[in-house]
């Protein structure tokens, strides 16, 4: 089950569980749409996978399953990034 982050991990922009702004690795690094086109260009910085909508919980669901309460904020070092994302960016995520 997803533990839906609150936040995107670079600029900490708030994602609240019906966000449809969220984006999401398969490792469910939490990113916003924003960084994921314009800094990221859906090339995850922890993995090198690419990103996906994040689905939406129902609002009944979220009682049984709340999101994760803490943040993960680790704004992304641009440098050691570049050298994956050069590597990567060109590459479809499904054939990285």
């Amino acid at each position: 089950m997803l533990e839906i982050r609150l936040n995107c991990e670079h600029c900490n922009k708030s994602l609240p569980p019906d966000s449809l702004d969220a984006r999401i690795c398969t490792y469910e690094c939490t990113f916003c749409a924003s960084c994921v086109e314009t800094i990221l260009f859906n090339v995850c910085p922890n993995c090198g996978g690419g990103f996906e909508k994040r689905p939406i919980r129902p609002k009944k669901q979220l009682l049984k399953h709340p999101p994760r309460t803490d943040s993960v904020y680790k704004s992304v070092d641009m440098d050691a990034f570049k050298l994956l994302l050069d590597k990567t960016k060109d590459i479809a995520p499904n054939k990285r």
